[in-house]
C-alpha cells in the first residue's frame, strides 16, 4: 500500500510536534523525492552507506535522526554533501530527518527507548527547569552494582562501554542519549548514582570522580539507534508501509 509523502511527512511533524522544537538543523523533509511512500529505511545518520543501502533495498524514503543542513556548516553543495545529495536525487528518494523532536518524544524518543532497552522505570526529566535539556532521570527494579549494570549495556548495545566508577551501588539513574555528557551537572544535581551517555569528554572524569558517582558512555551512535526504528515502526502501522531499519555500524 502507498501514502502521500506529503501525507507521511504531515503526520510526522504532527506526531513528534516538531514544529515546536529549537534546533540546530531543519527537522522534517530535508530533500523531496518521490510524490508516493511504499518502502521506508531508516538509519542514525544518512551517510553515504546508509544510503547506498536504501538504494539496494528499494527505499522510497529514509528516515534518520541525523540528517543534514546543520547550522555553521559550509552550505556549498560540494564534495561529500554532493554526493549524498545526488545519491537521493537521482534515485527520487526523499530523506526525512528528525534530531531534537525524536530525542524527546516520550514514546519513540531516543531517551525513553534507551531506558525501556536497559529496564530503566522513567521518573521524568533530568532537569524539570530547562526544557532544553532533553535528558532524563529514573530508577532500577533492583539496586545493582555499577559493573553489573556495564555487562548489560554490553550485551543490550553489543559493544564494550567505557565505565568510570563511582557510587558502589546504582539505583537511581540519569541519563542524555548521544553526545549527552555536558548535563552531567544537571545528573549531579538530580542525585543520581550513575550517568550513561553516548559519549564522554575530558572533563567527564573529573565530575564523575569528585562528586562520586559512575559514568557509562555507550556510544553516541549505539545509544540512539532506538529512537528512529520506533518512529519508523509507527508510521509503518499507521499507513501499513514496509519499514526496514539499516544499522551502519559506528564505534564513536
Amino acid at each position: 500500500m502507498a501514502v502521500a509523502l506529503r501525507t507521511l511527512v504531515e503526520e510526522a511533524d504532527r506526531y513528534l510536534n516538531s514544529a515546536r522544537v529549537q534546533d540546530y538543523c531543519p527537522n522534517g523533509l530535508q530533500v523531496e523525492g518521490r510524490p508516493q511512500v511504499m518502502r521506508i529505511v531508516s538509519g542514525v545518520t544518512a551517510s553515504q552507506a546508509l544510503l547506498d543501502a536504501a538504494v539496494e533495498a528499494g527505499a522510497d524514503l529514509v528516515l534518520v535522526h541525523h540528517g543534514y543542513f546543520w547550522k555553521g556548516e559550509d552550505p556549498c553543495v560540494t564534495g561529500m554533501k554532493q554526493r549524498r545529495l545526488k545519491t537521493l536525487l537521482s534515485n527520487d528518494i526523499s530523506l526525512l530527518a528528525y534530531h531534537l523532536p525524536l530525542d524527546l518524544h516520550p514514546e519513540v524518543g531516543n531517551n525513553v527507548q534507551l531506558a525501556r532497552q536497559l529496564d530503566i522505570t522513567v521518573e521524568g526529566p533530568l532537569d524539570p527547569d530547562n526544557a532544553r535539556v532533553v535528558g532524563l532521570v529514573g530508577s532500577l527494579a533492583e539496586p545493582t552494582t555499577a559493573r553489573d549494570f556495564a555487562r548489560r549495556v554490553r550485551e543490550v548495545m553489543g559493544r564494550e562501554p567505557l565505565l568510570i566508577e563511582g557510587s558502589e551501588m546504582i539505583r537511581r539513574v540519569g541519563w542524555c542519549t548521544g553526545g549527552g555528557q555536558g548535563y552531567i551537572d544537571q545528573a549531579i544535581a538530580a542525585g543520581v548514582d550513575l550517568f550513561i551517555s553516548g559519549e564522554a569528554s575530558e572533563q567527564t572524569f573529573h565530575s564523575t570522580r569528585e562528586n562520586n558517582i559512575s559514568f557509562i558512555a555507550a556510544g553516541h551512535h549505539a545509544t540512539e539507534r532506538y529512537g528512529v526504528q520506533a518512529l519508523g515502526d509507527y508510521l509503518a502501522r499507521r499507513f501499513a508501509l514496509e519499514h526496514l531499519f539499516i544499522d551502519c555500524p559506528n564505534p564513536i
